[in-house]
């Protein structure tokens, strides 16, 4: 890409935006969205925006003519979808299919960025083809945008990233921020031990949307490579930053209620990601790589 080309990167102060604007800055000339949490990012343009306001956006692309999109903006907290169905289908669901249309009309590539929470847990580990079937609203929400984006625009990339940590942004970190603040106060955590994912690093995953942005139109898995509960993730991050004080405490899904229901293994199958040049590195190498940054 030359760095005349333009990208919209939407969410751009969230966790994930925020890293696709790191990893783009040199190559692209951006403009990022945000709707509550604007922040300043060297090599890119921020515009404040409420992506629900159909108007509003397309008013932003009348001015920018973005070469492509990469969406990232979000309504993410499934607890939050769950009790608050009608205001968070509004990002997720409307504001996202609004997008595509746009991106169709400019005949342009767009990146959705969707959830391995499409699926329910029952057949792991999932391919690209594998059945949807959610068991949360921010599930149904997701495969909801998915199919209204493909039919709106057949050309947009549909990226569904597992679980991602990694050095948080300015405004917004992963999830595991909160553990290794709560396992360095010797307070416990509990964790699941019969819930499964395929965690990827950010910087993984961005690099695996970019990949995609090139070289995918329609659906394409991005996890790591190993399959592992939040518990035994738990472990590993507290033996790589040698924190003597952690008190983890193995806990099963239904000794936690949560507003969402919580699938058991939605454990991501990426080999079409890899076969393209997907890379991501083992989980115990990824997390030695941040132990100096966490």
């Amino acid at each position: 890409m030359t760095s005349t080309k333009k990208l919209l990167v939407t969410g751009a102060s969230g966790f994930l935006g925020w890293h696709v604007c790191q990893a783009a800055k040199q190559t692209w000339k951006i403009t990022g969205t945000a709707f509550s949490h604007q922040r300043n990012i060297a090599g890119a343009n921020f515009v404040k925006i409420d992506l629900t306001d159909f108007e509003a956006v397309k008013k932003i692309f009348q001015e920018i003519r973005p070469d492509a999109v990469i969406h990232t903006a979000a309504e993410s907290d499934p607890n939050f979808c769950q009790t608050h169905r009608v205001e968070s289908r509004k990002i997720n669901v409307d504001a996202s299919v609004n997008l595509a249309g746009l991106c169709a009309d400019y005949r342009i590539p767009g990146v959705f960025t969707s959830t391995d929470l499409v699926f329910n847990g029952l057949n792991a580990p999932y391919r690209e083809g594998d059945t949807v079937c959610p068991v949360s609203v921010y599930g149904e929400q997701k495969v909801l945008a998915e199919e209204g984006m493909m039919k709106r625009h057949p050309m947009t990339t549909i990226c569904r990233l597992s679980l991602m940590f990694g050095i948080p942004g300015p405004g917004s970190s992963s999830f595991i921020q909160p553990m290794i603040e709560v396992m360095s106060k010797g307070q416990e955590l509990r964790l699941f031990i019969d819930e499964f994912r395929t965690p990827v690093s950010v910087t993984a995953a961005v690099a695996g949307i970019f990949l995609s942005l090139e070289k995918v139109h329609g659906l394409v898995h991005i996890g790591g490579r190993e399959r592992v509960s939040r518990y035994e993730f738990g472990k590993l991050l507290m033996n790589i930053l040698n924190i003597s004080s952690a008190r983890l405490i193995p806990t099963r899904q239904k000794d936690l209620m949560m507003a969402a229901p919580r699938p058991p293994d939605v454990s991501l199958d990426s080999t079409k990601a890899f076969s393209l040049g997907f890379k991501p590195l083992p989980l115990s190498d990824e997390l030695r790589k941040l132990s100096g940054c966490l």
